[in-house]
């Protein structure tokens, strides 16, 4: 166990991402079971005001990621500093993404299914972390072999081939399949063949003259929502709470 740690973990540097990852995940779990604390009137939480004014904990969390942040590349990656710094850093992102949703929209969505935008960039934003710390490269440079690397031609024209499918890939609407194919070349290469969502800058410019086109994307991305839409609602509110149509934390 000592021997994978050290050759897995310490000695590529990635204990302070282990570190930031890990404080991500503990402080927006932690976040949503005291929001749904207050919701519920239960325990000694409560908002936090100041001058009248809710202060929502992206507030402090944007003040931890400044200081994580900076603090991180101070510190050089190495070190029980660094160590330290990506913690505040993990916290402080965990506080800001549990409120991506009200960033997003510029009003308090926590509790509306608008609010469930927040749940899907944590787990995206932990997802990419973990395929990080496991040894994955962003946009596929790691597929290239030793000798191709002391190319950097070859390199440069892997990491914009992919670049270009992540784009078609979130132009054709597919927010999920973009993030995940900078990391995994495959994912973004599919999203890129596939058929656009409908509504979509791609299916607004391209299907507008392909009737057959845009009504099979239509039926497509309905047949997917059916299939994965409720699973996906059942594992939003079981992580972040049932919605209503409006509410405050």
């Amino acid at each position: 166990m000592e021997c994978w740690w050290e050759r897995n973990i310490v000695e590529p540097g990635k204990l302070p991402l282990l570190l930031a990852l890990a404080a991500f995940i503990c402080t927006f779990l932690v976040t949503r079971a005291v929001t749904r604390l207050i919701r519920a009137g239960r325990g000694p939480f409560h908002d936090v005001s100041a001058g009248g004014a809710h202060v929502h904990h992206a507030v402090p969390g944007v003040v931890l990621m400044t200081v994580g942040g900076f603090g991180g590349l101070a510190a050089g990656g190495r070190g029980w500093a660094a160590g330290a710094t990506a913690v505040v850093f993990g916290i402080g992102t965990g506080l800001v993404l549990d409120e991506f949703a009200l960033i997003l929209y510029l009003h308090d969505v926590y509790w509306s299914d608008q609010g469930r935008r927040s749940v899907e960039a944590v787990v995206l934003t932990a997802a990419l972390a973990t395929m990080l710390l496991t040894g994955f490269t962003p946009l596929g440079v790691d597929d290239v072999g030793p000798e191709e690397r002391l190319t950097r031609g070859s390199a440069i024209a892997t990491v914009l081939i992919n670049l270009v499918f992540v784009l078609i890939t979130l132009v054709k609407g597919k927010i999920r399949l973009a993030v995940v194919g900078v990391l995994v070349p495959l994912a973004a290469l599919t999203g890129a063949l596939r058929l656009a969502r409908p509504g979509s800058l791609w299916a607004r410019r391209c299907y507008r003259r392909l009737p057959r086109t845009a009504a099979r994307a239509e039926r497509r991305a309905r047949a997917h929502d059916a299939r994965w839409g409720r699973v996906r609602r059942w594992v939003q509110q079981v992580v972040g709470g049932i919605p209503r149509s409006t509410g405050k934390e």
